[in-house]
């Protein structure tokens, strides 16, 4: 097995990363699939959850779209014109 060792010729061992290949830290869109803890903790907010129930074979759970909507512009006052 083969190690090889990345250097640059900055004097650091760091190698810079092209900013298109950086991975923000939220998501921009919502998931349309839960973990299953997620799903767990939103049967026990929606009361269908029993206590001492396999974490295998849950029901499904809905997962509400959130649409974000564009600005709104505001309204110039009358007084101005």
């Amino acid at each position: 097995m083969a190690v090889f060792e990345i250097t640059s010729n900055k004097g650091d061992d760091t190698v810079s990363l092209d900013k298109s290949l950086k991975s923000k830290s939220t998501l921009v869109r919502a998931r349309n699939v839960l973990k299953r803890a997620e799903r767990i903790e939103k049967l026990k907010f929606e009361d269908r959850w029993v206590e001492g129930q396999g974490a295998l074979g849950l029901p499904k759970v809905r997962v509400e779209k959130i649409s974000i909507g564009k600005k709104k512009k505001k309204k110039k006052d009358e007084d101005e014109d």
